[in-house]
């Protein structure tokens, strides 16, 4: 790690503070679930039709109209045993559509705090910083369920995240050797990693390149982060720089580190109660390894 990253990382790792990072984040406006519209109902979408829809089979289109939800959750094209989730933070809604299609769920982060505030919910009825129960209701709703299902959910993806490790992107080895089964995990998810722990775009790129090699040849990688943001907030004294990437470059960066795109989706953040950081937009982008 070079020495620009190696003083981000330090900075984040005293900066950071993990209930504030969700309240920011993770509360209203932003989890607003009365409003189809919102950062929260958004994210909850895009993951739930990354995991549900079949193949599409021709390249995407940025002005794409974006097909029904299938409520039928094996109908999907991401099958498998095992994802790993990279760069997890303190969050466990971007698991919550992933939990009902795998078996074994590896959530990891960089910061020790993350990992710890995952450990206190993951324990049966362990407590977290922030109530998690609307998002379960939502992605029950997504599946066609009574939101009052949501405690069952719950219960599925404590049982099927079998560990949360340690992870440092800019480590060709990211993760323990043992972490992921020698021919790689069957499908990989990073929400707002890469843009928040890289501060260049060969940095970028390299990074990424480390998180596909831990992909088996054939497994899908999903991403979700920032375009266009320069500073994120991680505590009341943690505004951290960001590379400020572009759809152009989402796209370059997945083709070049061997993945062929499948969707691209754009949500434009033009809500300033929303906005936390200065990100014009977030993306979701949905790929295969070659």
């Amino acid at each position: 790690m070079d020495a620009e990253h190696q003083a981000l990382a330090e900075t984040t790792k005293q900066a950071f503070d993990t209930a504030e990072y969700l309240r920011y984040n993770y509360t209203y406006p932003r989890a607003d679930f009365t409003q189809e519209d919102t950062f929260c109902v958004w994210t909850l979408k895009t993951l739930h039709r990354a995991f549900t829809e079949g193949a599409s089979g021709r390249p995407p289109r940025l002005d794409e109209v974006v097909r029904e939800i299938t409520q039928d959750l094996k109908l999907g094209d991401i099958k498998g045993g095992v994802l790993l989730d990279v760069g997890s933070g303190p969050t466990i809604y971007q698991v919550m559509a992933a939990c009902e299609i795998f078996d074994k769920v590896i959530m990891s982060d960089f910061l020790e705090v993350n990992c710890n505030e995952l450990k206190n919910w993951f324990q049966k009825n362990g407590k977290s910083s922030l109530d998690w129960s609307p998002f379960f209701q939502y992605a029950c709703k997504l599946e066609g369920r009574q939101p009052s299902a949501w405690k069952d959910k719950a219960a599925r993806l404590r049982k099927v995240v079998t560990d949360i490790v340690h992870i440092d992107v800019h480590l060709p080895q990211p993760v323990r050797a043992d972490v992921v089964p020698p021919e790689g995990a069957d499908c990989i998810l990073s929400c707002f990693c890469l843009d928040c722990a890289c501060l260049n775009m060969s940095t970028y790129s390299r990074d990424l390149g480390h998180v596909v090699s831990l992909l088996k040849p054939g497994g899908h990688f999903l991403i979700i982060g920032s375009i266009g943001m320069t500073f994120w907030c991680g505590g009341p004294k943690a505004k951290l720089p960001a590379y400020p990437i572009t759809e152009a470059e989402i796209c370059e960066r997945l083709s070049e580190n061997g993945l062929s795109l499948i969707r691209l989706e754009i949500y434009p953040l033009t809500k300033k109660s929303e906005v936390t950081d200065d990100a014009r937009a977030i993306f979701s982008a949905k790929a295969k390894k070659n």
